[in-house]
């Protein structure tokens, strides 16, 4: 059976991408003249990889609908439509564009494009394009092979809600250094480049490091240091500011597609990318990844990733989801598209995916964020917690200020905590829950409106003591206003009540006021 081999890439010469560029903007191929055209519906579907919605969205004439389906829906366009759109001479030279000879009209001059454009909308509105294979959306029912057996061991995808995710989780506050480590089709190079003042990318796959060229070069944004290699062996002893990796964190047996699967036994790459992390962090330094993780039989999964954590280092560990490896197994066989081909051959991959998971115990797998900071403390702070919640990304800043709380709990005793001033987080809000007509409620929940978006119980000296932070007074001063209040002992208020504190500050409902 013939297999589909990806076509060579574009070249970016700089004058005629940047002319490139600029009919993309003239025409409004950008994330938002893309969502004024399809819809949020169509929209949507088009960035879960399913194209109808935008097939039918794109019927007529326009320059917009012209470079969807050429880019997107990755159709022939006749030449002489592509010619009022864009500089086809610079396309063709440089090779985002090929003739074709069967065009949408049916004409023998038509054109194709060689790679998926899509646009991207930066975090300050600015207008980039992720540059990916054909064919390469990820999500589609049909899995990134749109047809027949596609060879995709060293394809590249484009943006997906995992490239996303993680450019939401990263601390963006401006350094020195970043290494973008997998870089994919580059974009969270993409976003490093907006507050590092130089920026590695690395990958095993040379076609991937060709793509966050393109990316870049066709985004206008500053170049990477580009090498290829597996983990840090491209880097040498080099260190960083920041670290960020969607790394191929899928657990498979063996390693067919270099963008999703790790290759090392179980998540051994996760683990390894994690421990050797440090050695190359700067002081201070962050580093950010998506992984997946396994739950062992016989074992506590947040034991095992806290042995991850490299010593000197303070770590968040987040779990957002899990699958169990029937699930986990299912996903990843539909997403190489193995579901669309010979019934049998589904059936012996999936029965290898569980052989190798039962071989090493494996019950479930998660999956989730990881955040490490080198610290250099004597008594690092771990928190590995389960949030399957939603969550209101950006997440960066929410990130960075978990590590500055730890920072501050972990040098205050109990005197000094009830000595501080606090006020309530923003957009903290207080629910009471009981039977209607009830006098008093069974219990009060603080919830937060933004980032985790955590809720809490209290009890009424936690609720009183949140409600009256507002940075003026101590806390000591303030248990003790609630002890006469309440008729209780103030001593023994002050005793109970420092636990309460440090978590309603650990979880970010109270802001410490430090002067």
């Amino acid at each position: 059976m013939s297999t589909y081999q990806p076509s060579p890439l574009p070249t970016a010469d700089p004058s005629r991408t940047a002319r490139l560029r600029d009919a993309l903007l003239a025409a409004g191929f950008t994330a938002d003249g893309l969502l004024d055209l399809l819809g949020a519906p169509a929209y949507t579907a088009l960035a879960r990889g399913e194209t109808v919605p935008a097939e039918r969205a794109t019927r007529g004439e326009g320059a917009l609908r012209t470079l969807v389906r050429l880019f997107l829906l990755q159709r022939s366009v006749p030449l002489a439509g592509a010619r009022a759109v864009l500089p086809v001479d610079d396309c063709l030279a440089d090779g985002w564009l090929v003739p074709d000879g069967a065009s949408e009209a049916g004409a023998a001059d038509g054109v194709r494009a060689v790679v998926d454009v899509r646009p991207y909308g930066g975090p300050e509105g600015q207008d980039w394009w992720i540059v990916s294979d054909l064919g390469c959306a990820v999500g589609g029912a049909s899995g990134a092979a749109a047809a027949g057996e596609v060879d995709r061991s060293q394809l590249v995808l484009g943006v997906g809600g995992a490239s996303t995710t993680l450019a939401g989780l990263t601390v963006s506050t401006p350094v020195g250094r970043v290494l973008d480590l997998g870089t994919g089709s580059g974009i969270q190079a993409l976003h490093a480049g907006r507050h590092a003042t130089h920026v590695t990318a690395t990958d095993l796959n040379p076609r991937a490091l060709a793509c966050t060229r393109l990316t870049l070069a066709l985004s206008g944004a500053p170049e990477a240091d580009l090498r290829q290699g597996s983990l840090f062996e491209p880097v040498g002893d080099e260190r960083y500011d920041l670290i960020v990796s969607n790394p191929p964190f899928v657990i498979s047996p063996g390693a067919r597609l270099v963008y999703r699967d790790g290759g090392l036994s179980g998540d051994a790459l996760c683990r390894t990318l994690v421990q050797r992390s440090a050695d190359h962090l700067t002081d201070g330094g962050w580093c950010q990844l998506l992984a997946n993780w396994e739950h062992v039989e016989g074992e506590d999964w947040r034991d095992r990733l806290r042995s991850w954590v490299p010593s000197g280092c303070d770590a968040w560990i987040v779990q957002r989801e899990v699958q169990d490896i029937t699930q986990y197994a299912e996903l990843w066989l539909r997403d190489a598209g193995d579901h669309l081909g010979d019934p049998a051959r589904y059936a012996a991959r999936y029965d290898a995916w569980l052989e190798e998971f039962e071989s090493r115990g494996t019950r479930a797998v998660g999956f989730g964020w990881i955040t490490l900071r080198k610290s250099g403390a004597d008594r690092p702070s771990v928190v590995v917690e389960e949030w399957p919640h939603p969550v209101e990304q950006p997440l960066g800043g929410v990130i960075a200020d978990h590590f500055d709380r730890q920072d501050y709990l972990r040098t205050r005793d109990d005197a000094a905590l009830l000595a501080d001033r606090f006020r309530l987080a923003d957009e903290v809000v207080q629910e009471q829950v009981g039977l209607p007509g009830a006098e008093d409620p069974e219990h009060v929940v603080l919830r937060q409106n933004r980032g985790m978006r955590r809720a809490t119980k209290v009890d009424t000296v936690g609720a009183g003591f949140a409600g009256v932070c507002d940075g003026t007074l101590s806390a000591g001063r303030i248990l003790d206003a609630i002890a006469q209040l309440l008729g209780e002992d103030p001593v023994l208020l002050r005793d109970r009540t420092p636990e309460s504190i440090r978590l309603l500050v650990e979880q970010g409902f109270l802001v410490p006021v430090v002067e």
